[in-house]
């Protein structure tokens, strides 16, 4: 499910509570503090300044969180060697429905299928951007051609680098994920690299762990910073091995490729995964599920009336 489409999903859902308020359009510019405790936030939204007291905030706005970076929490960040272009292309019934990755020398370009259309992505090396542009779109173009030529009678669909937005990649993690009144999440806590497309699956299982650690606490008053605390420990590890998976990946396979003047062979692992289709199993289950799967277990569900 794509993820707009999962978070349209949650807003349905949630408006069948009574005590669920959403605000569209409201950027979080700061945070409330009393001491060393977070106490709400502060936003802007079309209709002006919003203040909300909360005796819990959960920063989830992220890899350029604004909830982190006031509430100043240390960092670790590490060294990415690639940047990546996404654009989309468009797609037809005869086109295969499967997430596709495809090599040639010099460049590394996936395909995601978004059902009406392919959301496409085009690594290069980290700080090569401007080059790019430099070089012109027909010159992209024939880039995008030279590692997918199945796509020669769309290419021409991009007729502006407006369309082709530039994701800067960085591979970070919060030493620490809370302080009093606040937690971070997702990649406010930990920002992935967008190999695997596993962000969001690490965002949601943080989630449902914080949900499963904090019903108690929230039902009975405001969370400690020990049981904050708690969610930070459960989730360290599967947050450690997926990064330190993608630096290998990034490392090892994709800053040799775009070192490339000639076209490669497929890695010894690659050509292992094909031979021998059970093996596949194996990436499947670590991109699609992880390290350490959460479960909703809160004691009840309530079901709203």
């Amino acid at each position: 499910m794509p993820q707009w489409d999962f978070l349209n999903f949650l807003a349905t859902c949630a408006r069948r509570y009574s005590n669920f308020h959403l605000a569209m359009e409201a950027e979080v510019t700061g945070l409330l503090t009393e001491g060393d405790r977070i106490t709400g936030v502060q936003a802007k939204t079309p209709d002006g300044s919003l203040v909300v007291e909360a005796d819990l905030v959960v920063g989830a706005d992220g890899r350029h969180s604004i909830v982190r970076e006031q509430a100043r929490l240390p960092r670790k960040e590490f060294g990415v060697p690639i940047d990546v272009f996404w654009l989309r292309l468009s797609k037809k019934p005869s086109d295969p429905v499967t997430t596709l990755g495809r090599i040639a020398a010099g460049a590394i370009f996936v395909t995601l299928d978004r059902g009406d259309y392919w959301q496409c992505a085009f690594v290069i090396p980290k700080g090569s951007a401007e080059a790019a542009r430099q070089a012109g779109l027909e010159g992209f173009r024939r880039l995008v051609l030279r590692v997918a030529p199945e796509f020669a009678d769309r290419v021409a669909e991009l007729t502006d680098w407006d369309q082709i937005k530039l994701l800067t990649v960085t591979v970070d993690r919060l030493e620490k994920w809370c302080r009093p009144g606040l937690l971070c999440i997702g990649d406010c806590a930990h920002a992935m690299s967008p190999i695997g497309g596993v962000g969001i699956n690490l965002a949601v299982q943080d989630a449902v762990a914080a949900a499963n650690i904090l019903v108690s606490p929230l039902r009975n008053g405001v969370p400690s910073l020990a049981e904050l605390e708690k969610i930070q420990k459960r989730r360290t590890l599967p947050t450690y091995l997926t990064q330190k998976l993608q630096m290998i990946v990034q490392d090892r396979v994709m800053t040799r490729v775009l070192a490339l003047k000639r076209d490669p062979k497929p890695p010894f692992a690659v050509r292992l995964l094909n031979r021998f289709a059970f093996l596949q199993r194996i990436p499947a289950r670590v991109v699609g599920i992880g390290f350490r799967p959460e479960h909703v277990r809160t004691p009840e569900r309530i079901t709203p009336g």
